[in-house]
């Protein structure tokens, strides 16, 4: 990776496992200061954290617990960042979740906490990203939205994700707001939405199960988390006169 990102600072939210957990390795690797929050997981990222100390790097992972659907838990992490590291320079919004909840029968707090996580953390999270990369006077910073095929698509007959899709097609809406609000401002900051299909992760597992969830990722090679962390380092990588603005991954045999 270019070495203008050596020693900077970039926020991975939902960093115990997954595609965030890819994402927050890689980025050590390169050597990158990494905050990597998570809720539930924090003792995860703390145990990905004592595992990179042993790398030949000069990287780092520092864990925060957040939980993304509370403001003030995210102010209190931005400022943590401030203290610690000065401010963020690459905002990596990962976290996301979905439900089995069908729009004709779903569940209303279902539906407020995808808002939540899904939309609200990742606005906020932006919005604080980049008043710190404007109060550092930082204008080569980096916003990644880890989107969705499902932010492109509508899903087919007998899906359950109509409202997860929703949420996505939120991000891809934001996506290219925010372009145009930075460049009415002068500002050259990057976004990048990356939207894959599906991935091999805890994500299915937990919306439908140990048993269905496995099942899904039998039916076809699934994408990893390493080829979204991928992806997205060759987005980081770009000159910086160069924006990738979105980046559509699906695995070869997928059929949607």
């Amino acid at each position: 990776m270019a070495e203008r990102w050596v020693g900077r600072v970039a926020l991975v939210t939902g960093a115990s496992v997954g595609i965030g957990a890819a994402i927050a390795r890689k980025l050590v690797g390169h050597g990158m200061k990494v905050v990597g929050c998570a809720n539930n997981g924090f003792d995860k990222v703390k145990a990905i954290a004592e595992e990179l100390k042993s790398q030949n790097s000069s990287g780092l992972l520092y864990p925060v617990k957040c939980d993304l659907s509370k403001e003030t838990d995210i102010l209190a992490m931005f400022s943590e960042i401030k203290e610690k590291f000065g401010g963020v320079d690459v905002c990596v919004n990962n976290a996301g979740l979905s439900f089995e909840c069908p729009l004709m029968s779903g569940k209303t707090e279902h539906w407020r906490y995808m808002l939540e996580v899904n939309v609200l953390a990742l606005a906020v999270c932006t919005r604080e990203a980049i008043s710190q990369m404007m109060e550092r006077g930082v204008n080569d910073g980096h916003v990644f939205h880890i989107n969705s095929m499902d932010g492109h698509r509508i899903a087919g007959p007998g899906s359950t994700m109509g409202f997860y899709g929703g949420t996505k097609h939120m991000v891809t809406a934001m996506t290219e707001g925010l372009r145009q609000e930075l460049r009415s401002k002068n500002l050259n900051i990057r976004i990048t939405s990356i939207s894959p299909g599906c991935v091999e992760t805890e994500f299915s597992i937990r919306m439908r199960g140990e048993e269905r969830g496995r099942q899904l990722y039998k039916q076809l090679k699934s994408l990893t988390p390493d080829d979204i962390a991928n992806s997205l380092v060759h987005a980081l990588h770009a000159p910086p006169h160069c924006q990738i603005h979105d980046i559509l991954m699906r695995p070869i045999e997928d059929v949607v």
